[in-house]
This record gives C-alpha cells, structure tokens and sequence, in this order.
C-alpha cells in the first residue's frame, strides 16, 4: 500500500468531514441571515441553484437533523411470509414440445399483452433479436397458446442454453421437459 497507512487515510477522511461539517454549518447560517433579512427561499434557491429541500433543511437544521436521523436507520425488512416475485410470478410452461410451431424466419411483431416496451418487431434472422424474442414470450406468455403461436421447438431447444432466463422459469421448464437441460448441460 506504499508509503501510506490505513491511519494516514482516516486523518485524510475525518479532515475533510470536519471541514465539510464546518462549511455546512457556515453556509446555512449565512443563508438563515439572508433569510432573515427578507429574502425568501425561493429567491435563494434561485441565485445559489440549491434545491428547495436543500434551502428549507438550511432553513430549518431540525428538518435536516430529522433526515440524517431518518436515513441513519436500518432499512425495514420484509415479513416472515414475504416470496421474491420471481418466486410469485406465475410462468407458463408448453403441455408438448412438438406443438411449439412459431414463426422461423422473417420479422416478427409480438402483440402489446407480450412485448409492451415499444420493441416489438424481431428479425428472426439476426440471433440477439431471435434471443431476445425467445426470452420476452417466455417470460410473459400469459397462455399455452401464446407459447404455441411465438415458439419454435427446435429454435427453443438450440437457444435454451444461452437464453437469459430467471431460475425459477428455467426450473419450470426443465422439470417439465429433461431434454431441455440435456442440452444445457451438453452445451456447457
């Protein structure tokens, strides 16, 4: 770590907060003396580009005491009963294989209830695009059919390694269909 000790670095550190708590203190009360003096806050916020929670905490050191303390606190933890929503979600997995006769090539357009981020058409002949198409129905198909009508069983079963997917989907999927981690598991 070269010429420098861990205490070198924490003289550093405290230095610069004693100053900064110093440089705080000084600028909030210039700022309550301008206040007083008939200034309002948002003609303060105006000329120094402070934001308005920046002037009122100035203002008012009890607002800014009462965020510290605020933010000093552990954040609150979920209940006992609480399931990550990869856990809620509820993914639907194909009843066959073979009844996956998507498109193959072309562009496709997902409807809205599938792909609702604005990105819906998918060249099929570009493999991110194709990816990422595999990816969007399979984690948003609402139906068995949704998967029939967008997928592919071959397409699938070459992408399934390579396709970013949440593990509970992917287990899903697995559990149903082995073959699908044959494959995986091959290709790894």
């Amino acid at each position: 770590m070269g010429p420098f000790s861990e205490d070198d670095l924490r003289a550093v550190v405290a230095s610069y907060e004693a100053t900064r708590a110093t440089a705080l203190i000084e600028r909030d009360e210039q700022l309550r003396a301008f206040h007083a003096a008939g200034w309002r806050p948002v003609d303060l916020q105006r000329v120094t580009g402070y934001s308005r929670e920046t002037i009122r905490q100035a203002l008012r050191p009890e607002i800014r005491r009462a965020t510290n303390l605020s933010r000093r606190k552990t954040s609150p933890q979920p209940p006992e009963d609480y399931r990550p929503y990869g856990d809620r979600k509820p993914y639907v997995v194909a009843d066959n294989l073979a009844e996956l006769n998507g498109p193959t090539q072309g562009v496709v357009a997902l409807p809205r209830h599938l792909e609702w981020s604005g990105h819906a058409e998918y060249d099929l002949s570009r493999l991110e695009r194709l990816a990422s198409m595999y990816k969007v129905v399979l984690t948003e198909a609402g139906t068995v059919d949704d998967l029939n009508t967008w997928l592919d069983a071959d397409i699938l079963r070459r992408l399934w390694p390579t396709l970013w997917l949440p593990p509970q989907l992917r287990r899903s999927w697995e559990e149903a269909f082995p073959e699908l981690a044959v494959t995986r598991a091959s290709a790894a």
